[in-house]
Parts: structure tokens; sequence; C-alpha cells
């Protein structure tokens, strides 16, 4: 950490060499930072996301280092855009000490335009949770806490391989509200065993806890998983899944909740400023191993992808060898309609037909055929000003999206 002001001003020296090949417009879109932690106790076999069963001792040094060594390559090309959202996922980042989360968001304040009071979101486990440690991250910068509960049901932790009990998942929260006033709750539904009372039960439960955000899944058999491979058994078949649904909906609305986004609900003012980022097409650095990114230019817009095994990410951020630490992918224009049409379809009342043109520089004709079909099949709404889902289209989002891959 001593060497950042020497490498911060060889930074400004490349950024003055370069000032005549980029140049920032003001329309660019808002730039958001998501830093990855792969670390787990236990990898849950549902989970399909880039998360390893953690050494008994985390590298947290090395792991800083290697962030700072990755930002560093980034300066030049996000220099004086101001960060709008920083989310800290995993794994599980509450494995990390809070003196590493301290030196972390130490580390981003140094480097980057983050105003005061920007959106820092952490997520946290029950099972790695500590009342001192959550007042430690709050005092070092965190403002916002999303928590995996995933169920108040201990026969329903134990199908989903959860290492935290019901009791514990409910003294996290007590401890989280002691030192965050914004917290999210994680819950899942249609997991084995679980019927629709026992949902009613959970959900109730989550509520009763007063947080402003709950993200709610229903429980999918992802690809590459241990459920995929081992389907577990009795889980809730459609027409249950589709009755949890509905109960959803009605009590998370009785109780102040907006379903603005397509797992998430919200009291008033409340939604996650980092994720309606993403899907509203925003701009993300993605720092990590197996983070993804997306950075937009004058003339392109830039799809990045970091390696995915933790210890040779760490290899490959030797700080000052010159590395490329990620895979960068240009989208073609072709590919830019459906990785839009991926994002802003997600939210509730979608997204004004004029984002369209200000984050891709292409015209909203290239969405017709697509809106034509979804339009015709009764999923998105006839409207010229909006790009939005009807309830149906919501109900089957994945095919509304694929319509936007099919036409290109």
């Amino acid at each position: 950490m001593d060497s950042i002001i020497p490498i911060v001003t060889e930074t400004f020296r490349k950024v003055s060499a370069q000032q005549s090949q980029i140049a920032f417009p003001g329309n660019l879109p808002l730039l958001s930072v998501y830093l990855h932690v792969p670390w787990c106790v236990r990898k849950c076999p549902y989970c399909d996301f880039n998360s390893h069963e953690a050494p008994s001792q985390i590298p947290e040094q090395d792991y800083i280092e290697a962030i700072q060594a990755e930002l560093l390559q980034y300066l030049p090309l996000i220099w004086g855009r101001r960060i709008y959202s920083v989310f800290i996922g995993g794994g599980t980042p509450s494995l990390l000490s809070a003196q590493a989360m301290d030196k972390l968001l130490s580390l981003l304040r140094n480097l980057l335009n983050l105003p005061a009071h920007t959106e820092i979101t952490m997520e946290a486990n029950p099972g790695t949770a500590e009342a001192q440690r959550f007042a430690d991250y709050a005092q070092s910068g965190v403002n916002r806490l999303s928590i995996g509960v995933q169920s108040f049901n201990d026969q329903s932790l134990q199908a989903l391989g959860r290492i935290h009990s019901a009791h514990q998942a409910k003294q996290a929260i007590e401890w989280a509200q002691k030192s965050f006033s914004r917290i999210n709750l994680d819950l899942m539904y249609g997991v084995p065993h679980q019927g629709l009372d026992e949902w009613r039960q959970d959900l109730s439960t989550a509520i009763s806890f007063g947080t402003e955000h709950l993200s709610l899944y229903n429980l999918t058999l992802e690809p590459n998983t241990v459920f995929a491979k081992y389907p577990p058994r009795d889980l809730a078949d459609e027409d249950v899944t589709d009755d949890m649904l509905a109960l959803t909906e009605q009590m998370t609305g009785a109780n102040g909740f907006e379903h603005y986004e397509i797992s998430a609900y919200a009291r008033k003012d409340a939604e996650c400023k980092h994720n309606l980022n993403y899907w509203q097409f925003g701009d993300y650095l993605g720092l990590g191993p197996g983070a993804h990114g997306k950075i937009s230019f004058p003339n392109k817009i830039v799809r990045t992808a970091n390696v995915r095994s933790p210890s040779s990410w760490l290899q490959k951020t030797t700080l000052g060898d010159g590395t490329q630490r990620a895979t960068w992918h240009e989208l073609s224009p072709s590919e830019i309609p459906f990785e839009f049409m991926l994002n802003v379809l997600r939210l509730k009342q979608g997204v004004g037909a004029s984002l369209f043109v200000e984050r891709t520089g292409l015209s909203p004709l290239v969405l017709r055929p697509g809106i034509k079909q979804a339009v015709q099949k009764g999923l998105m709404l006839d409207d010229a000003t909006r790009f939005a889902c009807t309830d149906l289209g919501w109900r089957f989002l994945n095919e509304v999206q694929m319509l936007f891959l099919e036409t290109h």
C-alpha cells in the first residue's frame, strides 16, 4: 500500500500520453465497481457463482495487492469518471477480516473518484457473522449489507447445503441492524421439501425484521452445479412455485414493497443502486477472480472477464509485470441489441426508448423485429416511448430476451 503514490504518478503520465487517443464525453453511462471475493467456507450445491472453498488462511494481503494491480490497469481508461456504486460480492466477503475490508475501501478511495455517501454494498453469510465485525465493516465505509439467509427453516437450510441455522440467520440480521440502516435479505423458494406454508412462514419472518429490500429467488438447477448433476428429491413442481410467487406478490405488496426487478423487492426509494446500474446498461469495473465488467468508450463497448481460479488470478496480477489481467471482447453492433434488452427488460417498468440511443449509439430501428414479435405475442407493451414487458412477458422473460438474439 505504501507504493500507491508513485504508481498513481505513473498513471497520470500514461493518461496524459493517451489523451489524444481517448476522450470521455459527458454522456457516458454511470460507472460502478464490482469486487469479487471468491472464497466460501463450503460451496453450496445449487451455486453457480465463482466460489471456492477457502484455504485455512485466506491470502488477504496478496488479494488486496492484486486488486490494486488490476485497478491500476483500468485507471487510464476511466480517469475522471465518478464512481456511482460499489458492490463487494462472492463467495463470502464476510470471510475477510475487518482490517482487510478497511484496506480495500481505502484503496478505492485513494485511486478512484469515490464521492462520500456512495452506495457500498457487501454480501455476508450468517455462518460467518459477528456483531463486532459488522460494526467494523460499517466503520470502514460499507453502508449496505446483503445477507444470504435463503431460509429460516432448518430443514430447508440443510437441503440447500447451508452452513448456518435458522437461529444464526435471525441473530445475524439483529446484529446487522445495529450497524446498518440499509439491509437486503436473500431468500429462496421452491427448495426441496418446501410447501406453500413453509414459504409463507419464511417470507413472514423476513418481512418482520423491517428491512428495506428483499431478493427472492426461485431455486433453479443451474448447469455445472452439484444439484444439476444430482437433482434433489421433492422439488416443488411448477404449479406450487407459481403459487409461491403469487403469495410473494401479495405479501410483499401488502407490506410496502414494490416488485421493481425480476427478483428484487424494495420499499420506497430503497432500490439497490448498483443493480439498477446493471439493468440500465451502465458501466462497471469487474475486479477479482472471475469478475466480469463492461466499459463504454466513445466508439465501442467492451466486455471484460477475469480468469476464474483464485490462484491463477493471483499469479497473473503480480504488480508491475504489465500482464493483461482480463480478456476483452468488443461488442459488435449485432450483439449490442441483445445485450441491452437482456438487462433492461428485467426492470418492471422497463426503460425509456431514448436510453437505447444514449447507451449504444445505435438506431432503435434495429430493435423493431424483436419488439414486433414480442408485441404480437402479448409479451411486450406496444409503446414507442418505452421498452417494457407485459405481466405475461415478465413471467416468461427468457423467451422475450431470446427474440432479440434470434433477430440478428
